[in-house]
Order: structure tokens, then sequence, then C-alpha cells
């Protein structure tokens, strides 16, 4: 191919083109337990984080709420995935070997939110909330029935350490995590003979670029567990998550519904929310009573 500014322009036409389709071949999970925020600044400020809301009787003057309580701030971070193209490439009519990889790239932009979301969501035992404490933490603070401070655990850990899972409340409008969106993924390349790829490498540059990042919401909206995946404990963490309460007593009405797990649980995971009878230890086979109780999710970035 002659390298001029009209055969550069169709090639990068036809390079954008195949990034798009890169877009579209793999499925996004993130959307599952994540809600996706608009972002018009740098970062994003969300001190109502401390408030699961709730109606109370109205007596006497309105109780405001303290939305500004907790601190919890997602800056945005940017982004970029670049390749560079050999003049001697185009100049040889070898530019379809690139095409394959502005494919992938589109690919790796598509699955860069779940690479985001999984991955906060696997560093929740290290990784602060809104209060303060890790999200999947025996620490979270909340106040009894008498107005007194009490811990409240997220977390069933078992010295095992196996694989973690999780199980999860995502049908509220906000989600466990969230997936903060400044700037949408933008192709661009440089190829003009002054650009200094070009000049000093002989390199024609193609790349994308954005700005997001990803958070938690309600830690209540969320429990891990790292102990075998059985119904027992299935059920265990259910139960932690249904009988939660909120400041003063009152009941949340959580209710999970998604069983998130890695891949190296898949079948368990499978056999567990689909098997009429189980086998469970020091017991032997017994009726299922957690089959179809959650939606299971097998993780790609966990």
């Amino acid at each position: 191919m002659q390298v001029n500014n009209a055969n550069l322009k169709t090639l990068y036409v036809a390079f954008n083109a195949a990034f798009k389709a890169g877009l579209g071949q793999a499925e996004s999970q993130y959307g599952q337990i994540a809600t996706t925020v608009p972002s018009t600044t740098a970062a994003e400020e969300y001190g109502w984080l401390g408030q699961l809301p709730g109606l109370r009787e109205w007596l006497g003057d309105r109780v405001v709420h303290a939305i500004g309580n907790h601190g919890y701030t997602i800056k945005n971070k940017p982004f970029e995935l670049t390749v560079g193209v050999p003049r001697t490439a185009i100049e040889d009519d070898q530019y379809g070997v690139y095409t394959p990889l502005m494919q992938e790239m589109g690919r790796a932009v598509e699955v860069h939110p779940d690479q985001l979301v999984f991955g906060l969501l696997k560093d929740g035992r290290t990784a602060l909330c809104y209060d303060g404490q890790p999200f999947f933490s025996a620490g979270h603070k909340v106040l009894n029935e008498k107005g007194k401070e009490v811990s409240v655990s997220n977390v069933s850990d078992d010295a095992g350490a196996g694989p973690s899972w999780y199980i999860l409340e995502t049908r509220r409008a906000l989600k466990p995590l969230i997936f903060q969106n400044r700037k949408n993924p933008n192709f661009v390349s440089l190829t003009g003979e002054t650009d200094e790829g070009v000049f000093n490498r002989a390199q024609y540059v193609y790349g994308v670029d954005a700005r997001r990042n990803a958070g938690f919401g309600f830690w209540q909206l969320a429990h891990a567990s790292n102990k075998p995946l059985t119904a027992e404990s299935l059920k265990e963490a259910i139960l932690a998550m249904e009988t939660q309460t909120g400041d003063h007593g009152r009941p949340l009405g959580i209710s999970p519904n998604i069983l998130v797990v890695p891949k190296a649980l898949r079948f368990v995971a499978k056999k567990l929310m689909e098997a009429e009878l189980v086998a469970e230890p020091g017991v032997g086979v017994v009726t299922n009573d957690v089959m179809g109780a959650l939606d299971s999710l097998v993780a790609d970035w966990l």
C-alpha cells in the first residue's frame, strides 16, 4: 500500500471497525453486581452511603438523616491501551495481520469494567468502604435497640482458607458495588509524518483511553465466605444477611439473590443450585433445601 493521508485514513476506519467489532465479543458481567454511575468530575463523593433509607412515624418535626456523616470518594483513574504498527507492514500490505489485534483491543476494553469490579470484590477483605472498615469485615458498626454501638459482620471465613464465594442482593437501586464512568473509551491514532513515533521509529500508533473506577456500595448487601461451599454454609450466609438490622434494630429487609463464585467453584455451585439431593459431611445424602434459592454467576475475574 502506498503510504499517504488518504490510505492512512482508510486504514484507520478499518482498524476502528475492527476495534468496535471486538467490543461485542465479550459478555460483560459487572452490570449484574454493580450500579453504573456517570461521573462529570475527577471524583464523586458518596457521603449518603451511611444511610439505608426507611420510613418512620411522623411525630413532631421531621428527622433529617445526616447524609454527610460518611465521607466516601471514588476517584476516576485514567486507563490506556496502545499498539504500534510498523510503517513497513503498511508499505508491504501486511496490515491485515493487525486487524485481529485491534479486535482484541476492543475486547479488552469491553471486559475492563469486569476487571475493575470483580477485582475490587476479590479485595473486599482489605479494601475499605464508606465506614472506614474493609468491605467484608466483622467490625462494621451499628446502633442496637438500646442505642449502643455494636459490631456486625458480613464475612464468615474458615481457617481452611478455601476459594472465596459471595452472596449479594442486587435488586436495589444501588447494587453492592459501583462502576463509575467518567469518559467512554476513545479510539485514536498517531499517523502524521511529524508525529514522534512515526518520525523516530517509523511506527504508526493506535490506542484507546478511558477514565473510570470502581467502588463499594452498601456493605449490608454482600456477604463473603471461604468456607467449603455446602448447603449448610450457604444457609448460614443467607441467614446472616436476612437477619441484619440497621440502627436501633430496624429490619433492613435484605434478601440475597445471587451467588458469585470463581471458576474453581463452578461445578460445586451448579450442583448446589440445581441438584435435588446433596451429600452433607457426617450426615449423608439429604434433600437440598437451597436448590434454586439463588442465581449463580461464575465470574471470570475472581
